[in-house]
């Protein structure tokens, strides 16, 4: 097969739907950049057959969807006082999303939701079929990166499991992680692409409206990475409530090298260790840059807490961040954290091993890393990490 052609790929979609509004003037360069990426990509005519129907199924959606908010009232849909869980990957913030998610009176996005967010979820009667389609898919992940579990044993939710915001712009081509592009034999792409804060967070708001659209009134519990875009985060959010983990940055930098690591080699084979380690401690770098100078890291709508104290007592600390965002911690919802944690332990699937071994390997003194963080670390009172 030869390379993806970007026009023809719009205009299927657009012949497949009957639709032709992108919902963004500059949606149709971007996805000509993202598309070009994918042609420097060496991949057999399987593979650009994958990345072909992957990117068919994206566009697609992203047309049914904007369609969607002309054919229902969503922009109506208020959404008050929204609860979010951020930090760096590896701190804990999915496990703090998953114990707030099983509050009766909260609604979390799920990936059966965003991986087909058209129709409005409240629009359809009877049994959803997203929910089995995506379940059927999260079979197909989990079997295709099976140790992606060991880090991550929340994967087995399926398609009811938790995605991180960042995944509603699934089809909006600024960033081609695994969970839209696990049928496509490359590389994580989370960099490199356009991105526009604003815009992105505009999608964001969009399907919090769709899901919430005719169901019961709940209020909404999210995770994701917004610590890099405050601004355009509670621009988007005035009413919002953000807690905010902290880890010590090099076992961040070190767990999270392991887990990409782990889920990559079943996409794309074996990872460049070193390279994968450089590559996140760049990354946690750059993060803890923005932190240390964005003066909105101190606005009263966050609520910082470490890791250290979260691993040591979750409920507690679920607990201390309803308390800041003024919400009722019910009994109901405690029982249910409880219950969450005694029946879903983190090792279920297997053990995730990770040390600074690995920094160690690319070539890192981890003392001189102890010291190049401790600025950080005193802010925050962030303890150094020791794992052997």
């Amino acid at each position: 097969m030869s390379d993806l052609d970007a026009a023809a790929l719009l205009a299927r979609a657009e012949a497949d739907t009957g639709l032709s509004d992108w919902a963004d003037d500059t949606f149709t360069q971007r996805f000509g950049l993202a598309v070009a990426h994918i042609n420097t990509i060496p991949m057999n005519a399987a593979g650009r057959e994958a990345a072909a129907e992957n990117i068919h199924w994206l566009l697609t959606d992203r047309l049914k969807f904007f369609q969607d908010r002309k054919d229902y009232p969503l922009a109506d849909e208020v959404i008050e006082r929204p609860m979010f869980a951020t930090g760096e990957p590896r701190s804990g913030t999915t496990l703090m999303h998953a114990l707030m998610s099983v509050d009766p009176d909260a609604r979390a996005l799920r990936f059966w939701e965003v991986m087909h967010p058209s129709p409005p979820p409240g629009t359809v009667t009877g049994e959803d079929p997203r929910r089995a389609l995506a379940d059927d898919e999260w079979r197909e992940i989990n079997t295709k990166m099976a140790k992606w579990l060991h880090c991550h044993p929340y994967n087995d939710m399926l398609g009811d499991g938790l995605p991180e915001d960042e995944r509603t712009w699934g089809f909006d081509f600024r960033v081609m992680t695994p969970t839209g592009w696990w049928r496509v034999p490359m590389q994580n792409l989370s960099l490199g692409l356009p991105s526009e804060p604003v815009a992105q967070y505009r999608i964001h708001k969009a399907m919090l409206q769709a899901f919430q659209y005719r169901r019961p009134k709940k209020y909404w519990v999210l995770k994701g990475f917004h610590t890099m875009r405050l601004q355009a985060f509670f621009d988007a959010y005035p009413d919002a409530t953000l807690v905010w983990l902290h880890r010590d940055p090099v076992m961040v930098a070190a767990s999270s090298t392991m887990m990409m690591s782990d889920i990559m080699e079943g996409i794309v084979g074996k990872i460049d260790l070193v390279k994968e380690a450089r590559q996140h401690l760049d990354r946690v770098r750059m993060s803890n840059k923005v932190t240390m100078s964005n003066p909105l890291v101190n606005d009263p709508r966050i609520h910082h807490v470490l890791y250290h104290d979260f691993v040591r007592d979750p409920i507690a600390t679920v607990r201390g961040y309803y308390a800041f965002a003024g919400r009722e911690f019910t009994p109901q919802a405690e029982a249910a954290m409880r219950d969450y944690l005694a029946n879903n332990k983190g090792d279920r699937h297997g053990k995730f091993h990770y040390s600074t071994q690995v920094l160690v390997d690319a070539g890192y003194d981890i003392d001189a890393l102890n010291e190049e963080f401790r600025p950080f670390r005193e802010r925050f009172g962030v303890p150094i990490e020791v794992r052997t």
